[in-house]
């Protein structure tokens, strides 16, 4: 079993918005400690909030294998995770937050396989969605069998889909914000069951810096038309400079609600919602990384393997509370 006040060494892959918000969230956790930050940039050129912390190049990761107990990996979910989970897994217990619901099933096995093969427990998906609002989906399902579960997210910037804008050609920076329809959202809340396309539930707004001399049209038309983010939604695109973006959009806020709506067995009606106002998605997200993160190194102490979800793992593992701290104080 793990020491109530054992020291967690985290390490960092990548030194964006997310991984700022872990830098911070373990500071607030006294059984975790920052052990290194890794990054594709400069090292020089990358400053770090805790004092004492190593910048490390991306390329001399593997000379910190087994001086590491976790780490978290912080790449976007359109092209650099599902290189790195797989990699990383080889040489960590890792735990990132892979947001492309649609490629979650062979993104979990590419994970899982390599987890395995090399001894390591890997923690995929975590975050708020997916991560928590999948476990209140699954727990609305399970209650209430004869029903209908609805998700909405917003308003607020989406990160995954933002850094999907920003890898298009032409695009030098962008923030996109997701949009709940009100009169969608009530509808569920009303507990009729009504049947909402994506479409009809979500619209998503999209404001871009273009590189000089870039094909506009083209860049509105890729962001349309991309799979798994945009394609399926009425999505707005405005162009707007460098400056506005930082002026009017430098904030991340964001939320959402998920509802669950069914019946029991007498014919009554039940309406279950959970629901996050968060000033900063990258903060919370990360909040839930690192104590996704002591779960993976708990489960790793006993021995455990492969690629795991949220749906895998107990709720007492995140806390860094004792089981009896935790029946005494939650239950």
């Amino acid at each position: 079993m793990w020491k109530a006040m054992e020291k967690i060494k985290i390490g960092i892959l990548g030194y964006g918005n997310i991984a700022r918000g872990v830098e911070c969230a373990i500071a607030q956790n006294e059984d975790m400690e920052l052990a290194a930050v890794f990054t594709r940039r400069d090292p020089e050129t990358v400053k770090v909030m805790t004092a004492g912390v190593p910048v490390c190049r991306l390329e001399d990761v593997g000379q910190m294998e087994g001086k590491i107990d976790v780490m978290i990996l912080c790449g976007g979910s359109a092209t650099d995770l599902p290189e790195m989970g797989p990699k990383y897994a080889k040489m960590f217990h890792t735990v990132d937050s892979f947001d492309t619901h649609a490629k979650i099933p062979e993104y979990f096995a590419a994970v899982d396989a390599a987890a395995k093969e090399s001894g390591h427990l890997s923690v995929i998906s975590v975050g708020w969605d997916p991560g928590l609002f999948s476990l209140n989906r699954l727990y609305g399902e399970a209650f209430l069998p004869k029903g209908s579960h609805y998700t909405f997210w917003g308003k607020g910037v989406s990160q995954g889909h933002s850094d999907a804008v920003r890898r298009i050609p032409g695009v030098k920076n962008a923030i996109q914000y997701t949009i709940p329809v009100e009169s969608a959202m009530e509808a569920a809340r009303s507990g009729e069951q009504p049947e909402l396309t994506t479409r009809q539930k979500h619209t998503r707004e999209c404001f871009v810096v273009a590189e000089e001399g870039a094909d506009l049209a083209e860049i509105e038309r890729a962001i349309k038309t991309m799979p798994n983010y945009f394609s399926d939604y009425d999505t707005t695109v405005h162009f707007i400079s460098e400056e506005e973006l930082r002026r009017d959009h430098s904030k991340m806020p964001h939320g959402g609600f998920v509802i669950r709506s069914g019946e029991t067995g007498q014919g009554n009606r039940h309406v279950i919602e959970y629901s996050l106002k968060l000033d900063s998605n990258a903060e919370f997200t990360a909040s839930v990384l690192v104590c996704y993160a002591r779960a993976a190194y708990r489960l790793a102490k006993t021995g455990e393997t492969g690629a795991r979800t949220v749906f895998d793992i107990a709720p007492g593992l995140l806390s860094g509370k004792s089981a009896e701290e935790l029946r005494a104080q939650f239950l």
